[in-house]
């Protein structure tokens, strides 16, 4: 099915399953522990040997030999894997740096060896053994060091890595009141419950995976190229991922070590990552040195606008686009945007929970209140006054296909009860406590993906849903449950979706904000060919079927989906194709994010007290799930302003703080309080659903709303992230903020 025109009213309409707040059907196999993830396949998998990742002890430079004596003799030892035995390798499309490292070593913690035993134990300790000399050279490590040395980007997955539109620098340098200031982001982890695993088996030449991974697809194709054999002989299986907020969205390590250990030794190996593992092994969310120029007239009205970003990556790799949002969010005749990249050997910088715009918008939003209090205006009043219903870029001939905007703010300013903010910082205290409001607006594009499904009806009138589809804790499952149960007809325990196996059709995946509303538009192209089969079989005309109550009817005449099923079932499969309505229309979420916090007068210590967000996406089609998703995206964003930052040796090159013990992230203590409201929207130019994606939406902006907030209790203003204590103390000259 091709979407290139608008949608206009389909089955999705009647609302009968689709929109309403569901239990998620994956629930009960989670808590009761029967929903197997990569690592538990003893099923599929009996007999599994354990595999212990070695990762380099160096950043950079060459292995001059390895020992592996000592460890081929300790107990259980069933072979090891290094560069000299792994055979010829290729290397991913989307893999910066090689999975297997040696000689050439291009990152701390790169895997060298895997070493395969009978057990966990006896290979973790094995690993021990092996006697790795190394030639160190020396590397970069400090972005802002190699910042002058920074050059363009080649185009990549965002587009053009600079922008421009009118005269900016003439214009900035008439504007009335000007902001002009640096602020910084650090390296941050993904830090998701499961770690990186995978089960691999052979079966002659043919390799299945039982792995941790958002893009079924693109694991099949990443794993072929890498191992340099047919597509067709690679299956990848996920039907359960722990978390992955991009992390897991291409092929890691532990999949191709456990895949080249599972060929060596004859049986199956699992290999999973250990967390101190994951910073340095895998990948992060780069740093970024933001300078934002802002340029108005007294009343606050925005005429030059440039947001400039510099990010590191290893050779090869791509910056954080943290300008993308600057590019569409609010107005300005005058505009300039750039990245620029450094060369770092640090591990590999990628994708983590709506990159670009997640720390695009710590920097941005917190411009954005400088330039209020410029100006003296409210916050919430400045942001309404920049609206643009156009791609401000492209100008009026590219409106926006839906944008609530305004709204968002005003319903999130009356739900969180912003009238009783002191425009004056410092002025409200609760006890030992100085309390602030600060907001932001939020902002993440609206993308979408090719995605298929096949759908099917038994005998019995039950639904079948496969894709490879994965759910990484977001509720797939459900809403594409909802999807063809509503297309239908029947109730939502009427339908079985089978998920994460590349047996079944190619989705979009999960990443970027576009799987929901992707995937199930996948779901509804094959569930109108169903449709169509099963009006055919019943002697009605496709267009006027109606499809309800496990029945298709037509007039006074019905007959059962089983019935017209057969005894072999009725199956259809179709994918959904998206056209040029992106390129027509500028597409993206939107919403509005409003945060109390406390800090205490003596210690700095920061507390949120509350928050609450407003939120346009289109069609929501869980609200329930949905609410959750951006509740957790409300707490990743409290993380990135308060705690998050993986520490830089810059002498050795590798994140210090490599585990949970010293990575800190937020927990449900953090936040007391939060409130999501989302917005009626439908917007037909997005899909057949008419929805939007909200998963990243939420973390956009929610920690410059914190960021303002501690302005408001306190009169400073920090711009290095993340705004832990010492930096408070230090601007208050070490003592109390009293």
């Amino acid at each position: 099915m091709k979407f290139d025109t608008p949608a206009t009213n389909n089955p999705i309409d009647r609302g009968r399953v689709v929109g309403l707040p569901h239990d998620r059907i994956d629930g009960p196999a989670k808590v009761s522990g029967t929903a197997p993830y990569a690592y538990e396949r003893h099923d599929v998998a009996p007999n599994a040997a354990y595999g212990w990742i070695v990762g380099s002890a160096i950043a950079k430079g060459q292995i001059r030999s390895i020992d592996l004596r000592a460890a081929e003799a300790a107990p259980g030892v069933l072979g090891i894997i290094t560069h000299q035995n792994a055979g010829q390798l290729g290397k991913g499309n989307m893999n910066t740096a090689h999975l297997l490292g040696g000689p050439q070593i291009e990152h701390y913690d790169q895997a060298v060896a895997l070493v395969i035993a009978d057990t966990f134990e006896n290979a973790r300790d094995a690993a021990e053994l092996l006697r790795i000399d190394y030639a160190p050279e020396r590397g970069r490590y400090d972005l802002a060091a190699e910042r002058g040395k920074a050059g363009v980007p080649q185009p990549g997955f965002g587009g053009d890595p600079d922008s421009k539109a009118g005269d900016f620098e003439g214009a900035f340098a008439k504007a009335a009141v000007k902001i002009d200031q640096h602020y910084t982001t650090p390296d941050q982890s993904h830090a998701m419950m499961e770690p990186h695993a995978t089960t691999a088996a052979w079966n002659g030449d043919k390799l299945t995976l039982w792995t941790a991974n958002q893009m079924v697809g693109w694991a099949v194709d990443e794993m072929a190229r890498t191992l340099k054999i047919p597509k067709a002989n690679v299956r990848v299986v996920a039907p359960y991922i722990g978390g992955g907020f991009g992390a897991k969205l291409f092929l890691r390590a532990d999949a191709l070590l456990a895949a080249l250990g599972a060929r060596s030794v004859g049986r199956p190996v699992k290999v999973a990552l250990a967390r101190p593992q994951i910073p340095n092994n895998t990948t992060h969310r780069p740093a970024t040195i933001q300078r934002i120029r802002l340029g108005a007239n007294r009343d606050g009205v925005i005429d030059a606008i440039a947001h400039e970003v510099w990010s590191g990556d290893l050779p090869g790799g791509s910056p954080e686009l943290a300008a993308q949002q600057t590019r569409q969010l609010y107005r300005g005749a005058n505009r300039l945007t750039s990245h620029r990249l450094a060369k770092l050997d640090l591990p590999e910088g990628n994708a983590m929970r709506a990159p670009g715009e997640a720390v695009g918008m710590l920097a941005l939003e917190v411009a954005m209140d400088e330039l209020a209090e410029a100006c003296g205006v409210d916050p919430v009043e400045l942001r309404i006054r920049n609206d643009v219903q156009y791609d401000p870029e492209a100008g009026p001939q590219r409106p926006f296909s839906s944008r609530k905007f305004v709204e968002c703010l005003r319903e999130g300013a009356q739900r969180f009860g912003w009238e009783r903010r002191s425009a004056k910082p410092g002025q409200i205290r609760d006890g030992r406590w100085l309390v602030g409001m600060g907001m932001a607006a939020a902002f993440r594009g609206n993308l979408v993906a090719p995605s298929g499904a096949r759908v099917g009806v038994d005998a019995r009138g039950h639904v079948i849903v496969e894709t490879d589809m994965t759910d990484i804790g977001t509720g797939s499952y459900t809403i594409l449950g909802q999807t063809a149960a509503e297309m239908l007809g029947v109730p939502l325990d009427g339908v079985t979706v089978r998920l994460g196996d590349s047996r079944y059709p190619v989705s979009s995946g999960s990443g970027g904000q576009f799987g929901a509303n992707s995937s199930t538009a996948g779901v509804y192209a094959a569930c109108v060919a169903l449709r169509a089969k099963l009006a055919e079989a019943a002697g009605f005309p496709a267009d006027q079927a109606l499809f309800e109550d496990g029945l298709v009817r037509l007039g006074n005449k019905s007959q059962k989906l089983g019935a017209l099923a057969g005894r072999d079932g009725l199956w259809a499969e179709d994918r959904i194709e998206f056209g040029d309505l992106a390129k027509r229309y500028a597409q993206a979420t939107f919403g509005a994010h409003f945060c109390e916090v406390g800090v205490d007068i003596d210690t700095a210590e920061v507390r949120v007290r509350r928050m609450g967000g407003a939120f346009a996406a289109g069609r929501i089609l869980n609200p329930k799930s949905a609410r959750s998703q951006v509740i957790g995206a409300m707490t990743m964003g409290v993380g990135a302003a308060l705690m998050e930052e993986l520490t830089v040796d810059t002498r050795f090159g590798f994140f210090v703080n490599h585990d949970m013990a010293e990575y800190l992230v937020p927990v449900h203590a953090d936040i007391p309080e939060q409130d999501v409201f989302f917005l009626d929207e439908l917007d037909d130019k997005s899909s057949p659903m008419k929805a939007k994606g909200v998963g990243e939406l939420g973390i956009c902006g929610a920690g410059a709303a914190v960021a303002n907030a501690i302005y408001n209790a306190t009169g400073i203003r920090l711009r290095d992230y993340p705004l832990t204590i010492d930096k408070l103390l230090a601007r208050a000259d070490g003592s109390a903020l009293t």
